[in-house]
């Protein structure tokens, strides 16, 4: 199954988050990653939304969103031609020993180190999932101790925007 992004502009108030998992849940497709923020209207919200599925399923979610009073507009995003980005905390094991190894391969990946005590370091690090899967899989010899993952966020790049209707909200 292949993974899709939808990016969705719904109404910043309570229960709305609740009614799009519910869509979901009640026709048994799982999200992948679910991302909520406040846009520049602080009445919208946007919400990335990533699941896997066949093109015929995702057609019938995105028009099951679109149905939803809560939901102003809605698009499948081409990931090809998105600008899709995803942070994680990661909370590793740190010796002595090891402390320069974790620090040299966060700097390889252009992670940063935000937090130092004397058995871990956190490393923050931002990219698509693919980048932070092998920062993880490279770390994991030192022992993870907490991960921490924000699910994606995405925009659409170049001058392709979700409409803001606010007559819809």
């Amino acid at each position: 199954m292949e993974r899709y992004v939808l990016s969705a502009l719904v109404q910043n108030h309570a229960g709305v988050l609740s009614h799009v998992a519910g869509l979901f849940s009640r026709r048994g497709y799982n999200i992948e990653s679910l991302t909520v923020g406040e846009t520049t209207d602080p009445n919208v919200s946007r919400m990335t939304i990533a699941v896997r599925g066949d093109e015929t399923t995702i057609e019938q979610i995105q028009k099951q969103l679109e149905k939803l009073v809560d939901v102003a507009a809605v698009r499948l995003l081409d990931t090809s031609s998105a600008v899709c980005r995803e942070l994680a905390l990661i909370k590793v094991g740190a010796s002595a020993d090891t402390r320069p190894h974790i620090i040299q391969t966060a700097d390889i990946f252009r992670a940063r180190i935000v937090d130092v005590c004397a058995e871990s370091l956190t490393v923050e690090v931002t990219g698509d999932q693919s980048k932070i899967d092998s920062l993880i899989e490279l770390l994991r010899p030192f022992g993870i101790r907490e991960l921490a993952r924000t699910g994606i966020s995405a925009l659409e790049r170049g001058p392709a925007s979700l409409p803001l209707i606010l007559s819809l909200i």
